[in-house]
């Protein structure tokens, strides 16, 4: 494994776009996957990062943290960048685990993404701003402040933020309300992300959401097209829409020709915006798939290969992060839980610290991607 001056002289001969992206060594795990190159390394030979959520409590399991170290060129806070962990009290600021996840970071040349700067989903803030009665200047100096204490401390590390986080209701496709917007309107998410411009002016920013291929989404996939159509039309900052892909409801043998095309259309949308795509969170849910691991792994490993073989053909695609690496500590253990208690298996890596077929598809995938600058 390289560490220090070595690995970062590496990441350099990966020219500018992936200098904070990372390289690694050779993995030191069981013999076939130390054989191969990680995923870090395949994705950066295409001009992609590769990467996973990562929680501050994970630092403590010596089995995840070599994964991240092998696999991974970045990471990004599962929790610990979000309002309701740093203030969820007022003037009670809590950046102890977000800054442990830095220093990690930093210590392995490992890439940061910031998730997320502003959920604006009243579930999601913590109950004494909902419960704040700002004005217009009051809210607009708000955001200014608290943006700029959050992205300037961790600038110029983390290279790309989550500026605004799942503002489009996916019930009705309209914009939700807030303590923000009911003061500020639109206005309160473009100026987000210029008060995030100015804190980190060297990072990308990005609007993230979790709009899919799925049944059901279509009028979500509409209002995030009007959301970041004014949002260009406005002057924002945007750089790239964060797709979270997660794929929660549908199971991963439904995602069928027809939602390929209507999934493929809304992505051109964006991209004919000028805008970049992140994918940001990506899992696979089996709530209602059978019990049988084979089973579950193939659908599985099958449905990630069909997917990001679709989303890595656009050159847009520059970020692709797991939503962890580890099944048993994946959030959808407990969201949309199985009716037979079986423990799913949603990303690369089992309960075991084993790799499964989702790694052989992330591989074949990546192999198969083009060339990006």
């Amino acid at each position: 494994m390289l560490r220090g001056q070595d690995r970062r002289q590496a990441m350099m001969l990966l020219g500018g776009g992936l200098l904070a992206a990372g390289c690694g060594g050779v993995p030191s795990a069981r013999s076939e996957e130390a054989a191969a190159a990680s995923l870090h390394e395949l994705a950066a030979a295409k001009g992609l990062r590769f990467g996973t959520a990562m929680a501050a409590r994970q630092l403590d399991d010596p089995n995840y943290v070599e994964i991240v170290k092998r696999e991974c060129g970045a990471i990004v806070a599962e929790n610990e960048h979000k309002i309701y962990t740093i203030l969820a009290e007022e003037d009670e600021w809590n950046f102890g685990p977000a800054d442990a996840l830095a220093r990690f970071a930093e210590e392995e040349v490992l890439a940061m993404r910031g998730h997320t700067l502003i959920w604006s989903h009243p579930r999601w803030l913590p109950d004494w701003l909902n419960n704040t009665a700002f004005d217009a200047q009051g809210a607009e100096a708000w955001i200014d402040s608290y943006v700029a204490r959050v992205a300037g401390r961790y600038s110029p590390q983390v290279y790309s933020w989550d500026v605004i986080n799942e503002a489009v209701d996916d019930k009705t496709g309209e914009l939700r309300e807030t303590t923000f917007t009911r003061a500020m309107g639109f206005d309160a998410l473009t100026h987000s992300f210029h008060a995030a411009k100015e804190a980190a002016p060297g990072a990308t920013l990005a609007y993230n959401d979790y709009m899919s291929w799925e049944e059901g989404n279509e009028g979500h996939r509409t209002g995030v097209l009007r959301l970041l159509e004014r949002l260009k039309k406005d002057g924002a900052p945007i750089d790239a829409l964060g797709i979270q892909s997660h794929s929660n409801y549908n199971m991963p043998n439904e995602f069928t020709a027809e939602r390929q095309r209507a999934w493929r259309g809304f992505v051109d949308e964006v991209v004919g915006m000028g805008l970049d795509i992140y994918l940001t969170e990506f899992d696979v849910n089996d709530t209602r798939l059978g019990p049988d691991e084979a089973m579950r792994d193939r659908l599985i490993a099958d449905y990630t290969k069909d997917y990001l073989d679709m989303m890595l053909s656009y050159p847009q695609t520059k970020d692709l992060l797991a939503w962890g690496m580890v099944d048993k500590d994946s959030w959808l253990q407990t969201f949309l839980p199985r009716e037979d208690d079986v423990e799913k298996r949603p990303t690369v890596y089992d309960s075991d610290y084993q790799a499964k077929p989702m790694r052989e598809a992330i591989v074949a995938a990546l192999r198969a991607a083009p060339v990006r600058s």
